[in-house]
C-alpha cells in the first residue's frame, strides 16, 4: 500500500507527528530532487518533530511561568547606564545560582533596570527548563489572600514552595497589606535553601521596616533572603525618562 502525500500527512498528525507532518512536503521534495537520500531525509524529519515538541513545551512552560515579556539580555543597552551591575547579573545569566539555591535581591531607582534583568534571568531559567513563576508582590500577597479565602492556602503554598525559581517583582511598588511581611516570610522560609527566589525592590532596605510595619519581621526575611544570596545594586539614569524624552522628541509638532 502507498500513500499519498497528503495521506501522510492526516495519518501523521492522526499520530500527533505534527512535527513531521508540517515538514513532510519539503523532506519529500529534497528526496526527489536528490539533495537528500531517504535516511537522511527520515533523520531530518524526526528532528523536525523534537524541534517541535521543544518549542511547544516552551512555550508551555512561559505561559505557566506567569511572565509576560520576553525580556533579554542581549537586548539591553549597558551603555546607557554605567552604574547597572553588568559583570555581576551576567555571572548570574550562567544560573548555576538555582543549582545552588541561591537568592537574588536587586534594589534600585525606578527604571535602571533591576526588572528587566530579573525578567530575563527568569526567561532564560524557562528556555533552560526550569519551572519558573513570576508574580508582582501585590499580587502575590492577593493570591495568598484568596487562596486563604478559598481553603487552598495550603497547595498555593506548596506550588509556591515547589518551583525552582519565583520571582517576585517590585516590592513596594504599590502598599502592601498589614499582613505582607508575614506573608512573604512564610514563603521565602519555606524555599529557604531548597530553591532560588528573586525579588526586585526600589526602596532601599531601611525603610522595609517602615513599609512592613514590623521590624520584627523583617530581619528574618532578610536574614533567610541573603543568607546564600546575591544583592545586586542599580543606580544611575532612568530608562523609562530616557524613553518619555525620546517620545516627546519624536512627536509630530502642534500634537
Amino acid at each position: 500500500m502507498t500513500m499519498s502525500i497528503t495521506e501522510l500527512e492526516q495519518a501523521l498528525r492522526a499520530l500527533r507527528l505534527s512535527g513531521m507532518s508540517a515538514t513532510l512536503p519539503a523532506r519529500a521534495l529534497q528526496v526527489t530532487t536528490h539533495e537528500m537520500d531517504f535516511v537522511e531525509a527520515f533523520s531530518w524529519l524526526v528532528q523536525d518533530e523534537l524541534d517541535r515538541r521543544r518549542s511547544r513545551l516552551l512555550e508551555r512552560r512561559f505561559t505557566l511561568s506567569g511572565l509576560r515579556e520576553r525580556k533579554d539580555l542581549k537586548a539591553f543597552d549597558w551603555t546607557y547606564n554605567t552604574r547597572v551591575p553588568k559583570r555581576e547579573v551576567l555571572e548570574l545569566s550562567t544560573l548555576q545560582f538555582i543549582d545552588a539555591h541561591e537568592d537574588i535581591l536587586c534594589i534600585g531607582p525606578p527604571g535602571t533596570g533591576k526588572s528587566h534583568c530579573a525578567k530575563a534571568l527568569a526567561l532564560l531559567a524557562v528556555q533552560r527548563g526550569f519551572k519558573v513563576l513570576y508574580r508582582e508582590a501585590h499580587q502575590l500577597i492577593e493570591d495568598l489572600a484568596e487562596a486563604r479565602e478559598l481553603g487552598q492556602l495550603r497547595q498555593y503554598r506548596q506550588q509556591l514552595k515547589a518551583v525552582d525559581l519565583l520571582l517576585i517583582d517590585d516590592l513596594f511598588l504599590r502598599k502592601l497589606p498589614t499582613q505582607a511581611g508575614d506573608e512573604l516570610t512564610e514563603v521565602l522560609m519555606s524555599r529557604y535553601e531548597k530553591s532560588s527566589t528573586i525579588v526586585t525592590s526600589n526602596r532601599p532596605l531601611e525603610d522595609w521596616a517602615r513599609l512592613l510595619g514590623d521590624t520584627v519581621v523583617v530581619t528574618p526575611l532578610l536574614d533567610r533572603l541573603m543568607h546564600h544570596g546575591h544583592l545586586l545594586k542599580f543606580e544611575g539614569k532612568s530608562w523609562r525618562l530616557k524613553e518619555a524624552a525620546a517620545r516627546i522628541a519624536n512627536r509630530p509638532a502642534g500634537t
